[in-house]
């Protein structure tokens, strides 16, 4: 007589928002997300592993480029409130000056 395999039941939390366009996604694809789910986990299973590339994120040359302007561009910064406060009243006397 053949086993017949037990089911366990498997609840996530996730924002409502992913849970409506996955649902969206995999009817466009002809399945239910707990279909799309089990062919997840199976396909894991088979490679031993997550079934696509997991890396960190690496920004490209364009965006690299922005990053790299931006710091560029960033405001000067203070070693401490009493750096910054010394430039900003020698800026201050300074303008006080130029208006006599």
């Amino acid at each position: 007589m053949a086993r017949q395999a037990q089911s366990a039941l498997i609840q996530v939390r996730l924002d409502e928002s992913v849970k409506n366009k996955a649902d969206a996604l995999f009817a466009d694809l002809g399945f239910d997300t707990p279909t799309a789910i089990r062919i997840f986990l199976n396909q894991a299973i088979r490679r031993g592993g997550m079934p696509f590339e997991v890396a960190k994120p690496q920004p490209n040359a364009e965006t690299m480029a922005a990053i790299l302007n931006g710091m560029e561009i960033l405001p000067k910064r203070y070693s401490s409130f009493r750096e910054l406060r010394s430039e900003a009243e020698a800026e201050l006397r300074a303008e006080e000056a130029d208006e006599i």
